[in-house]
């Protein structure tokens, strides 16, 4: 048999995630298109972002995530490569015990242009993942690597000479 380009290889559960909306005139968090890993987040209110401002916008959305899992609030693509807005601590990270409203600390990186939104834009991403908790364990010395202790830069162009 041979597989078109659409054709589904496998199915995928939808994970259930309680969601109240704080807002009724706002829309919930939605994907665009099937397959996309991030649902959008609107804005609760009008606001300006002057360059190089930030300001935390509320979302109208609170959510119940069930342990083991967390979810990460990221920049829109078109909004970054068109006009420099950025989430700040992107990614934002909302964890499961978390219960109040989801909000975005936006970042306007353009040197000139003053970036004006309407309640109900589109401001951001919601991604929700599976994490892992870690068991911290002491010790005297780890396991050596090929990286070592090379951080910033050091595997770029760009590594101290």
């Amino acid at each position: 048999m041979r597989l078109q380009e659409f054709d589904v290889l496998e199915t995928v559960d939808n994970l259930s995630v309680r969601i109240r909306m704080l807002d009724d005139g706002i829309e919930a968090p939605a994907y665009a298109h099937p397959g996309d890993a991030g649902a959008d987040l609107r804005s609760r209110i009008d606001f300006s972002l002057p360059p190089g401002q930030r300001a935390l916008i509320p979302t109208g959305v609170s959510i119940a995530l069930p342990e083991g899992y967390a979810a990460f609030v990221h920049p829109r693509s078109g909004l970054a490569a068109r006009h420099g807005l950025t989430v700040v601590n992107a990614p934002g990270t909302v964890d499961a015990g978390y219960r109040g409203e989801i909000a975005v600390t936006l970042l306007n990186t353009d040197a000139s242009q003053t970036l004006e939104f309407k309640r109900g834009d589109r401001i951001a991403q919601l991604v929700i993942q599976k994490v892992e908790r870690a068991a911290f364990i002491a010790v005297e010395e780890l396991p050596g690597s090929v990286r070592g202790g090379g951080g910033f830069g050091s595997t770029g162009g760009f590594a101290p000479a």
